[in-house]
Protein backbone atom coordinates (compact mmCIF):
# COMPACT_ATOMS: atom_id res chain seq x y z
CA UNK A 1 0.00 0.00 0.00
CA UNK A 2 1.52 3.14 -0.79
CA UNK A 3 1.88 6.38 1.53
CA UNK A 4 -0.74 8.22 -0.35
CA UNK A 5 -3.13 5.43 0.12
CA UNK A 6 -2.09 4.86 3.79
CA UNK A 7 -2.47 8.46 4.26
CA UNK A 8 -6.16 9.03 2.71
CA UNK A 9 -6.88 5.66 4.57
CA UNK A 10 -5.71 8.05 7.63
CA UNK A 11 -7.73 11.03 7.45
CA UNK A 12 -10.68 8.73 6.37
CA UNK A 13 -10.36 7.04 10.07
CA UNK A 14 -9.80 10.34 11.42
CA UNK A 15 -13.40 11.97 9.83
CA UNK A 16 -15.19 8.82 10.72
CA UNK A 17 -14.05 9.12 14.83
CA UNK A 18 -14.61 13.11 14.51
CA UNK A 19 -17.96 12.77 13.01
CA UNK A 20 -19.28 9.88 15.28
CA UNK A 21 -17.77 11.94 18.53
CA UNK A 22 -20.32 14.91 17.59
CA UNK A 23 -23.37 12.74 16.53
CA UNK A 24 -22.72 10.94 19.49
CA UNK A 25 -22.15 13.83 22.22
CA UNK A 26 -24.10 16.40 20.67
CA UNK A 27 -26.06 15.77 17.72
CA UNK A 28 -28.32 13.09 18.79
CA UNK A 29 -29.00 14.16 22.36
CA UNK A 30 -30.13 17.17 21.20
CA UNK A 31 -32.15 15.63 18.25
CA UNK A 32 -33.60 13.36 20.41
CA UNK A 33 -34.86 15.45 22.48
CA UNK A 34 -36.51 17.63 19.94
CA UNK A 35 -38.15 14.74 18.44
CA UNK A 36 -39.88 14.66 21.88
CA UNK A 37 -42.07 17.79 21.35
CA UNK A 38 -44.37 17.46 18.18
CA UNK A 39 -44.37 21.29 17.91
CA UNK A 40 -41.16 21.11 16.60
CA UNK A 41 -41.50 19.58 13.65
CA UNK A 42 -41.83 23.25 11.26
CA UNK A 43 -37.96 23.30 12.82
CA UNK A 44 -35.21 21.80 12.04
CA UNK A 45 -32.01 22.70 13.86
CA UNK A 46 -28.56 20.53 14.04
CA UNK A 47 -25.97 21.11 16.76
CA UNK A 48 -22.87 20.36 16.32
CA UNK A 49 -19.21 21.56 17.97
CA UNK A 50 -17.19 23.97 15.27
CA UNK A 51 -15.65 22.32 12.48
CA UNK A 52 -16.38 19.09 14.11
CA UNK A 53 -13.30 19.55 16.16
CA UNK A 54 -13.68 22.50 18.70
CA UNK A 55 -15.43 20.85 22.12
CA UNK A 56 -15.55 24.81 23.52
CA UNK A 57 -17.71 26.09 20.21
CA UNK A 58 -21.31 24.87 20.06
CA UNK A 59 -23.10 25.30 16.89
CA UNK A 60 -27.01 25.59 16.58
CA UNK A 61 -27.63 25.73 13.31
CA UNK A 62 -30.98 26.34 11.52
CA UNK A 63 -30.85 24.16 8.58
CA UNK A 64 -34.24 25.06 7.39
CA UNK A 65 -38.15 25.54 8.86
CA UNK A 66 -41.30 25.49 7.02
CA UNK A 67 -43.34 28.60 6.05
CA UNK A 68 -45.53 27.82 9.23
CA UNK A 69 -42.86 28.53 11.96
CA UNK A 70 -42.70 31.21 14.41
CA UNK A 71 -39.76 32.87 16.21
CA UNK A 72 -41.78 31.08 19.39
CA UNK A 73 -41.09 27.71 17.20
CA UNK A 74 -37.45 28.50 16.51
CA UNK A 75 -37.10 29.63 19.80
CA UNK A 76 -38.39 27.08 21.80
CA UNK A 77 -36.17 24.72 20.07
CA UNK A 78 -32.78 26.67 21.32
CA UNK A 79 -34.26 26.64 24.78
CA UNK A 80 -34.95 22.69 24.36
CA UNK A 81 -31.48 22.13 23.10
CA UNK A 82 -29.84 24.23 26.41
CA UNK A 83 -31.81 22.29 28.27
CA UNK A 84 -30.00 18.79 26.42
CA UNK A 85 -26.95 20.40 26.76
CA UNK A 86 -27.40 22.32 30.26
CA UNK A 87 -24.76 19.88 32.23
CA UNK A 88 -21.78 21.08 29.41
CA UNK A 89 -20.28 24.17 29.46
CA UNK A 90 -19.18 25.98 25.98
CA UNK A 91 -17.23 29.21 25.43
CA UNK A 92 -19.50 30.01 22.54
CA UNK A 93 -22.47 28.71 21.46
CA UNK A 94 -22.67 29.90 17.45
CA UNK A 95 -25.96 30.75 16.39
CA UNK A 96 -26.20 29.24 12.11
CA UNK A 97 -28.36 29.32 9.23
CA UNK A 98 -27.38 26.63 6.96
CA UNK A 99 -24.13 26.62 8.11
CA UNK A 100 -23.62 30.41 8.48
CA UNK A 101 -22.83 31.85 11.58
CA UNK A 102 -25.42 34.97 12.30
CA UNK A 103 -24.72 35.74 16.19
CA UNK A 104 -22.85 33.98 19.11
CA UNK A 105 -24.43 33.72 23.01
CA UNK A 106 -21.52 33.40 25.49
CA UNK A 107 -21.68 29.92 26.77
CA UNK A 108 -21.88 30.48 30.31
CA UNK A 109 -25.01 32.33 29.58
CA UNK A 110 -26.50 28.66 27.04
CA UNK A 111 -26.33 26.83 29.85
CA UNK A 112 -28.30 29.13 32.39
CA UNK A 113 -30.73 29.45 29.56
CA UNK A 114 -30.91 25.66 29.81
CA UNK A 115 -31.08 25.08 32.86
CA UNK A 116 -33.18 27.66 33.85
CA UNK A 117 -36.17 26.34 31.11
CA UNK A 118 -35.02 22.73 32.26
CA UNK A 119 -36.22 23.82 35.81
CA UNK A 120 -39.64 24.85 34.61
CA UNK A 121 -38.55 29.15 33.86
CA UNK A 122 -41.18 30.82 32.14
CA UNK A 123 -40.41 30.50 28.72
CA UNK A 124 -41.72 33.78 27.53
CA UNK A 125 -39.07 35.62 30.05
CA UNK A 126 -36.56 33.82 28.71
CA UNK A 127 -37.48 34.25 25.04
CA UNK A 128 -37.94 38.33 25.69
CA UNK A 129 -34.26 39.09 27.40
CA UNK A 130 -32.55 36.72 25.24
CA UNK A 131 -31.61 39.17 22.11
CA UNK A 132 -29.62 41.15 25.26
CA UNK A 133 -27.33 38.18 25.51
CA UNK A 134 -26.94 37.83 21.75
CA UNK A 135 -23.66 38.73 20.55
CA UNK A 136 -22.25 39.88 17.31
CA UNK A 137 -19.97 37.51 15.16
CA UNK A 138 -17.40 40.41 16.40
CA UNK A 139 -18.14 39.83 20.14
CA UNK A 140 -20.35 42.75 20.23
CA UNK A 141 -23.78 43.23 21.71
CA UNK A 142 -26.29 42.60 19.12
CA UNK A 143 -29.28 44.16 21.04
CA UNK A 144 -29.94 46.84 23.60
CA UNK A 145 -30.49 46.58 27.35
CA UNK A 146 -33.73 47.96 27.79
CA UNK A 147 -34.93 49.75 30.58
CA UNK A 148 -37.34 52.05 32.28
CA UNK A 149 -41.12 51.37 32.35
CA UNK A 150 -42.90 48.11 32.28
CA UNK A 151 -44.72 48.14 29.28
CA UNK A 152 -42.28 50.03 27.11
CA UNK A 153 -39.38 47.30 28.28
CA UNK A 154 -41.45 44.66 27.00
CA UNK A 155 -42.48 46.28 24.15
CA UNK A 156 -38.91 46.94 22.93
CA UNK A 157 -37.80 43.15 23.49
CA UNK A 158 -40.53 41.85 21.77
CA UNK A 159 -39.15 44.28 19.10
CA UNK A 160 -35.75 42.68 19.39
CA UNK A 161 -36.74 39.24 19.44
CA UNK A 162 -38.93 39.37 16.09
CA UNK A 163 -35.41 41.80 14.58
CA UNK A 164 -33.21 38.91 16.38
CA UNK A 165 -35.16 36.29 14.62
CA UNK A 166 -35.31 37.67 11.46
CA UNK A 167 -31.35 38.34 11.32
CA UNK A 168 -31.04 34.40 12.80
CA UNK A 169 -33.19 32.36 10.27
CA UNK A 170 -36.26 34.47 8.55
CA UNK A 171 -33.72 36.26 6.34
CA UNK A 172 -31.52 33.67 4.85
CA UNK A 173 -30.16 36.54 2.44
CA UNK A 174 -28.81 38.53 5.48
CA UNK A 175 -25.33 37.98 6.81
Amino acid sequence: MSKWVKGALGLAIVAIVVAGWNLVSVTLPVARALDQDSRNTAVHVVAYHRALLLPGTLVVDVWGAAPTATPLDVLRVLLQAAATLDERSYDTVVLAYRGRPRFTLPGFYFQQLGHDYGQGENATALIRTLPQNVRTLDGNAAFETWTGGMLGVLDRQMDDVLTFSRRWWMEPHTS
